[in-house]
């Protein structure tokens, strides 16, 4: 079952709340020939993110958004829909990242999040760590990237 929102609001959404199993889809945002050549010119100069005459005749046909500027664009839709505003902590890391299919002008992305583990921590009982696997979804539900991330969170109550 894919959900569109939590049943607790991102300011007052801790770890408890985090149920593995469960998706939810968020998002969208519309990606810009703007915003793709701004970012590729500042972050990763490659013709094919800041050229469209080169970017046409090259491999993808065309101009494509960074990697890194989908990852950007999917960690916005991330901390606003599916982050807590009040119990994050921070992040440890990222595994399995993946760049599955070009993002261009044009698109529309939007996220769907599973909830993979919730584990409270041993060590700091007052916080877990949950695994979470998101996919970024383009206007024709294609899914033009995908990563597992973790984040650690406060928990509403004390470890029993």
């Amino acid at each position: 079952m894919t959900l569109s929102h939590f049943a607790t609001p991102t300011d007052d959404r801790y770890f408890e709340d985090y149920e593995p199993g469960l998706t939810y889809e968020f998002g969208s945002v519309a990606v810009t020939e703007a915003e793709v050549l701004d970012f590729g010119r500042r972050y990763d100069p490659q013709a094919m993110h800041t050229d469209p005459v080169r970017a046409a005749a090259g491999s993808f046909g065309g101009l494509i958004a960074s990697g890194w500027h989908t990852g950007a664009l999917m960690m916005r839709l991330l901390a606003t829909h599916y982050l807590s505003s009040v119990a994050s902590l921070a992040s440890p890391g990222v595994d399995e990242l993946r760049w599955i299919k070009p993002v261009r002008p044009g698109d529309e992305l939007r996220i769907r999040v599973t909830t993979v583990s919730a584990a409270r921590s041993r060590s700091k009982p007052d916080r877990g760590l949950v695994r979470s696997f998101v996919e970024v979804l383009n206007q024709r539900d294609e899914v033009v990237m995908s990563i597992i991330g973790m984040v650690l969170l406060r928990c509403r109550r004390a470890a029993p």
